[in-house]
This record gives structure tokens, sequence and C-alpha cells, in this order.
């Protein structure tokens, strides 16, 4: 599973090489966004009772005081597709719906993220977006939603700048401010694409629960400092709104 982790561990989707006048200019993510991932802790064990639960914790704990305000729903919410093509959530999971999950969200004056990929399925085999962005874009509208990862599963034979940017321009249809991230792993070089795309993109394979790991070279993670080794370099494209 290629993910993002809790951002607790700092921003890490550094790039560069592409002209800044190029950048995407939704007008978000002026400053690297902040918040809480699912995946690394709670896997596909994710319900609308444990995403209250997150939020309470980051009101409580005074992470929203210093900044920390997205809380993102990885993989696995997703249970099919409608015969209209729309995407459904796992009643029984959500029984109440998305909407009712980012009301909660917003009225504890956070923001509400969700996960979607690039290709005909998730990481996780659920439905992904290929060939339903515009209408799985307006999906995410509707419920509210401020944030996509969009990841890179099942994708084999399409080019990540091309996925990418159907996406975002799926997104900037809506009307609704959504921040976009690309979660590519680095595969296709994308600080050489992805400013004028997305507003933070990965860099590398997923991150580990350590800060110093030796190389592992069967797997493609990395702790911290390896993550952090990695971007020398790339920071030339980094800046408000693409990160």
């Amino acid at each position: 599973m290629r993910n993002s982790v809790s951002w607790a561990v700092g921003c890490l989707y550094l790039a560069a090489v592409a002209p800044l006048a190029h950048a995407l200019d939704n007008g978000l993510a002026r400053t690297p966004p902040m918040g809480w991932n699912s995946w690394n802790k709670f896997g596909c064990n994710v319900s609308a009772a444990l995403i209250r639960q997150m939020a309470d914790a980051m009101v409580r704990t005074g992470l929203k005081d210093v900044g920390y305000e997205y809380i993102v729903i990885d993989d696995c919410w997703q249970l099919s597709r409608d015969p209209s093509g729309a995407i459904v959530a796992d009643p029984q999971r959500f029984p109440s719906g998305m909407r009712a999950v980012a009301d909660y969200i917003h009225a504890k004056g956070l923001k509400f993220g969700l996960y979607s990929d690039a290709g005909d399925q998730t990481c996780q085999k659920r439905p992904g977006s290929h060939r339903h962005e515009k209408q799985d874009a307006q999906q995410y509208a509707a419920w509210g939603v401020d944030y996509l990862k969009y990841d890179w599963c099942f994708t084999q034979g399409l080019d990540a700048p091309t996925a990418y940017s159907t996406m975002r321009d799926a997104l900037l249809a809506t009307g609704r401010p959504i921040v976009f991230s690309i979660c590519e792993w680095g595969k296709s070089k994308p600080w050489s694409w992805a400013p004028a795309v997305g507003n933070l993109w990965r860099t590398t394979g997923d991150i580990v629960d350590c800060f110093d790991c030796p190389a592992r070279p069967d797997k493609e993670d990395n702790g911290v400092l390896q993550i952090l080794d990695q971007q020398a370099g790339l920071e030339p494209a980094a800046g408000p709104g693409h990160w």
C-alpha cells in the first residue's frame, strides 16, 4: 500500500525543477497542509465512529490550536458504485453517509479529507476514479470534502501527469476549494511536473514508524531521516500552494 502518513512528522512532499510561474494556483495550501491520515495506524479499519474520535482528539490535545486541521480518511471507505456510477461509501462503517462525517469534522473547526486512486481500483481494490473523475469530484464536493489524496495503484498504461491533471481539472470544475494531494510515490519524478497539477506530492515510497531506519532493499519504505535525505536538491519548486 502506497500512502501518506500522519503529517505530525512534517510535510515531506517537497519538489523541484518546475518553473514556479507554472505552479497550480487554486488559492490553497499557502503553507504546508497539516493534519492526520488514517492509514498507518488503522489501515482498512476505518469507520465514522473512529473518525469522530480522531477529530475530537485533534481538538482536545491542542493540535488544532497549533495549525493541524485536516482529518483524512484513507483507503477502504468505498464499497462500490451504484447503477449510475456514483461512488458508494461502506454503509456498515459509515451508516449516516460521508456528508454526516464531514459535517461533524467541520463543526469542530477542522477540514475533511478523502482518498481515491487514479486507477480502476484503489490499492486495497476498492473502486478507483479512472474514467469517473468528474463524477467523483462532484460527489466529493457535495459531501463537503476539503482535501483529496489521490493514489497510484492499478494504473498500468496510464501517464501520471495526464491522469493527475484530469482529476485536477475535475476538482477545479466543482467550484469547491479542495486541496489536491498527489500520491505517486516519486516514480515519474513528480517534482518536474506536479507543481502545475497539485498542491503537494509524494517524492518517495511509504514512511514507516521509525526515525532512522536501516535500508531495506526489499521494501519501498523509509524512515523519517531517510526521507529527509532524499529531498536534497528538490526544494526549489516547493513554495506557497505547492509542496
